[in-house]
């Protein structure tokens, strides 16, 4: 940089620090170029190198008044990478955070399941503490998905017979399973 562009800079970064919108913009005008390649190639994602190149000029509103001379390029880009910095931090901490969320749901589900597969467990055993007649009336019922009408049929006994015994069976189960 020749001094008439160091004397220019001058300008626009005291015209920043006073607040004057002109000397933001003659700033990213300059600068947005080579603040985008960097991102871009440390991302190599536009999208991603836009949104952070936008964060860089608002923390650059934010701090000019702590630019206290020296290099405005090495200020810009130690800025730029503290920047760069604080979204890989917020990336780490949104994947930690889904990872734990991912670790609590697959708890849960295997929660389900082993609490489902108890239940299963438990109505065996008690299914077994019932008398044989009233299983296989439970088992034609609601495993074979027989009608009454066919059970009956099966049973070579009354439609009312088979209904009076499953009502008997089922009141049993309930009762065994609490």
């Amino acid at each position: 940089m020749n001094m008439a562009e160091s004397e220019d800079l001058a300008r626009i970064v005291s015209g920043c620090k006073k607040g004057v919108p002109e000397c933001f913009s003659q700033l990213v005008d300059m600068y947005a170029g080579r603040c985008y390649g960097y991102f871009y190639r440390l991302t190599g994602d536009k999208d991603l190198s836009d949104d952070l190149l936008s964060e860089l000029f608002v923390k650059l509103v934010e701090k000019i008044g702590s630019y206290e001379g020296g290099s405005f390029e090495s200020w810009l880009f130690r800025v730029a990478s503290n920047v760069f910095h604080d979204y890989l931090r917020d990336k780490q901490r949104r994947r930690k955070s889904l990872d734990s969320q991912k670790r609590r749901l697959k708890s849960k589900l295997i929660e389900t399941k082993q609490d489902k597969t108890n239940a299963i467990d438990k109505l065996q055993i008690q299914l077994g503490r019932l008398d044989a007649d009233t299983k296989e009336l439970i088992m034609l019922r609601f495993y074979s998905r027989a009608k009454f009408k066919e059970i009956a049929k099966m049973r070579a006994e009354p439609i009312g017979t088979t209904l009076s015994k499953l009502h008997r069976g089922l009141k049993k189960l309930r009762e065994l399973m609490e």
